[in-house]
């Protein structure tokens, strides 16, 4: 007994000294700083002991803050295995803003409302894709990416959405798709998705690289990114490329049909967009044209949000024209003053470049003109607007595709191709007796191939979406672009004419398209001549003219070829009984305009 109580305490005795030895080795290799790391502040943070050469912008100057306020680790640690357990390289990820941006004293109020933003939420698209699909009865839902997220929920619209379109929003992670070219992986990262930008002096990459655009990668290391409340358009650009391609048309490019044409010696056009898109430059939107940024327009409540959770972005959208071109400049649509505009000199200073800009009154006796008091102003003053006719669908499930939410290959590969792009003569059409522009979205014909290599039909859905395309010009379309043009006015491409009564006729040049769940209209017909609507809308106040609609529309049209300026004297009295003295000399049946 006395000798296990020996062996005993000698075990015990070696395990110490051998501890203390360890601890004591340890110690020694460990090499520890002279004196605690201190931040203006009077924290300590001994992350400043190794990073003394980042430099950030002054308003997050890590000598000031430190750097764990941000990154989290172990600001105590004195060796970089301690200091960086939890570490987060990117504070702006909504999964840890919470305990980063969203601190007291940083931005404790704002981390509720982002999550909320459609651009979190994504909400308008999961809705109205699951909507048209046919898996919901209505386009509202409560339904989220974060939720998403968290759940694994899918269905046969959203693998579509977790395949296709989860690469837009702000849950994404920076860099989370190594495999995919780099403009995927600059997407998302939540707060830094808007606010992160190069330092000064540094070199800016490119918004939208082609897919064969190489972009040298300086040697040595790179410097810390600085955080702006400036924000600049290339960073909405870089998600608004897409689908309505707002982004894109602001600046004056059009996604053009994918031949890579006009070729250069031999090769395709250089100008390229990421995801083998090619774009040609027509005239970009007359605020671009002045050097605005898309934040001097739009509000901090409409692009981080209010803290509401909308379906809609018609809901969270709060300015207008009228907001800086109206009576009253200054003042959102849900009467919120406007931080740049001062009304009483009806100046706009430009939150990034700081320039004062004059807001000008609508045209006198133009933008005022009786006839068109229903008129948003982008139906006149925008001439162009893409147009994505005819979306082929497929989902192929003898093969995987990577899910953007998981970042798993699942099975079911799903593939997209278009008709043809165009975005001569925008189309017109009535939004709660608003009279706005339209354009294909979707024009949905979806199908499926099953393991078995057989195809599926599945649906087909033909819908016209309201859109506000960021084209504005200063001069307005002519009169006959929208009286005297068939597609403005819904109908499509082709010829309108009178029968023997003087009754309306069109014949249109497209003539549908049959698929495997039927036949289809044209893709350029929302009504036909009798006002009976061809297509869906995207809203359920959106819809085509009607026939009366269409019969005033198209009889000015006989009227503004030769009276094309709103001061003539033949739109003084006009009305509907309006004849024109020379109808016999024009008209084919003897002056019987009877529409």
């Amino acid at each position: 007994m006395k000798a296990k109580r020996q062996w005993l305490v000698s075990i015990s005795l070696a395990a110490i000294i051998i501890l203390f030895l360890g601890m004591f080795w340890r110690e020694s290799t460990v090499k520890r700083p002279t004196e605690l790391a201190l931040t203006k502040a009077g924290f300590v943070d001994m992350c400043l002991t190794c990073h003394k050469e980042e430099k950030l912008d002054p308003a997050h100057d890590p000598q000031v803050i430190g750097c764990s306020v941000c990154h989290l680790g172990d600001p105590l640690a004195v060796t970089a295995d301690k200091a960086h357990r939890g570490i987060v390289k990117n504070p702006g990820d909504l999964r840890h803003a919470a305990r980063t941006c969203a601190v007291e004293g940083c931005h404790p109020a704002d981390i509720h409302k982002v999550k909320n933003s459609l651009m979190a939420t994504n909400r308008g698209i999961i809705g109205t894709l699951r909507y048209y699909w046919g898996e919901t009865t209505s386009q509202h839902t409560d339904m989220t990416v974060e939720q998403l997220l968290t759940s694994g929920e899918t269905s046969f619209a959203l693998d579509y959405f977790r395949k296709l379109c989860a690469t837009c929003h702000l849950w994404k992670k920076k860099g989370d798709m190594p495999d995919a070219p780099a403009f995927f992986n600059d997407k998302g990262g939540g707060c830094a998705a808007c606010h992160v930008t190069p330092p000064p002096g540094a070199a800016k990459p490119p918004t939208l690289p082609g897919d064969d655009q190489h972009v040298p990668e300086k040697g040595g290391k790179k410097p810390h990114p600085w955080l702006t409340k400036k924000v600049e358009s290339d960073h909405c650009v870089r998600c608004h490329n897409r689908s309505g391609r707002i982004g894109l048309s602001y600046i004056g490019k059009y996604e053009a049909e994918g031949y890579g044409t006009p070729f250069e010696h031999g090769e395709f056009s250089s100008k390229q967009l990421p995801g083998e898109r090619f774009y040609l430059e027509l005239a970009d939107d007359i605020h671009h044209q002045r050097g605005m940024a898309c934040i001097d327009c739009h509000t901090r409540e409409e692009i981080m949000g209010d803290g509401q959770s909308y379906g809609h972005y018609e809901e969270q959208v709060e300015i207008t024209c009228a907001s800086c071109h109206g009576p009253q400049p200054g003042i959102t649509g849900k009467d919120r003053k406007m931080t740049n505009i001062d009304p009483g000199q009806r100046q706009l200073t430009g939150k990034v470049d700081g320039k004062i800009r004059p807001l000008h009154p609508p045209k006198h006796g133009a933008c005022d003109f009786p006839a068109h008091k229903r008129l948003s102003c982008e139906s006149c003053h925008s001439p162009w607007t893409p147009q994505c006719n005819g979306c082929h669908i497929e989902r192929d499930r003898r093969e995987r595709h990577l899910d953007a939410l998981s970042l798993k290959e699942t099975t079911g590969r799903w593939r997209e191709g278009r008709s043809y792009l165009r975005y001569e003569k925008p189309m017109l059409a009535v939004w709660d007796n608003r009279v706005v522009i339209v354009t294909p979205g979707c024009q949905d014909m979806v199908s499926e191939v099953d393991k078995d290599g057989e195809a599926v039909a599945k649906l087909n859905r033909f819908t016209m979406a309201a859109i506000n395309p960021h084209t504005i010009q200063a001069k307005g379309r002519a009169c006959a672009d929208c009286h005297a043009e068939p597609k403005t006015v819904g109908l499509g491409e082709g010829m309108i004419g009178q029968d023997s009564d003087g009754k309306l006729t069109f014949a249109g040049i497209a003539q549908g398209e049959i698929t495997p769940s039927g036949p289809m209209p044209a893709f350029d017909a929302y009504v036909d001549i009798e006002g009976r609507p061809l297509q869906k809308g995207s809203r359920p106040g959106l819809h085509p003219f009607n026939k009366e609609e269409l019969r005033r529309i198209l009889r000015v049209g006989l009227c503004v070829g030769c009276h094309g300026d709103y001061q003539d004297a033949a739109w003084k009295n006009y009305d509907s009984t309006t004849k024109c003295p020379r109808s016999e000399e024009f008209s084919p049946n003897g002056g019987k305009f009877l529409f």
